[in-house]
């Protein structure tokens, strides 16, 4: 069980995490295909969904021997980061009983040179939400930044993580 508590303060909100949770293992299976091409797996998915168990990574196309078209560590790691964005927001949101008609967020990595070592060393995250109504606007403002504060992933990770949200009304 998971519970987030969220106390206001007079300008802004403290998060408190008050978890009480048993640890979890996530498990992933990877396959040498051929060249620079494998397969990962998960078995937990492979229990609900077989046709979504498993997808191809490759060295991406900007590194030698990289092949274009199939996900990369890189795009991977990416997609980490806004998928736990994505769900932290969805969380918050109905927690704070927020009426919003879409959510989208673009993203990016940013693979640099820091030390001698090539890193992600930055998620660029832009997270789009529309409203239904204009009152909400503050309130949609205030749940994307507990997202930014609680999204697991941007916590558990060096990289920066940026957000530059954008707020609009149907």
């Amino acid at each position: 069980m998971i519970k987030v508590t969220i106390s206001p303060t007079p300008n802004h909100y403290v998060y408190t995490n008050k978890i009480s949770m048993e640890s979890h293992l996530y498990h992933v299976n990877l396959t040498w295909d051929q060249a620079r091409k494998g397969t990962v797996c998960s078995p937990e998915l492979a229990l609900a969904s077989p046709e979504n168990a498993c997808m191809q990574v490759a060295t991406p196309p900007e590194f030698p021997k990289g092949i274009p078209g199939i996900w990369s560590p890189e795009h991977l790691f990416t997609a980490a980061v806004v998928s736990c964005f994505m769900t932290t927001f969805l969380s918050i949101a109905e927690n704070s009983k927020l009426n919003f008609k879409t959510f989208t967020c673009d993203s990016s990595g940013k693979l640099d040179m820091v030390n001698g070592k090539l890193q992600m060393s930055e998620v660029l995250l832009y997270p789009a939400v529309t409203l239904l109504n204009e009152t909400d606007r503050e309130r949609a403002l205030k749940v994307l930044s507990k997202t930014e504060a609680a999204c697991l992933i941007s916590n558990s990770i060096t990289s920066k993580v940026t957000m530059t949200p954008a707020i609009t009304v149907a």
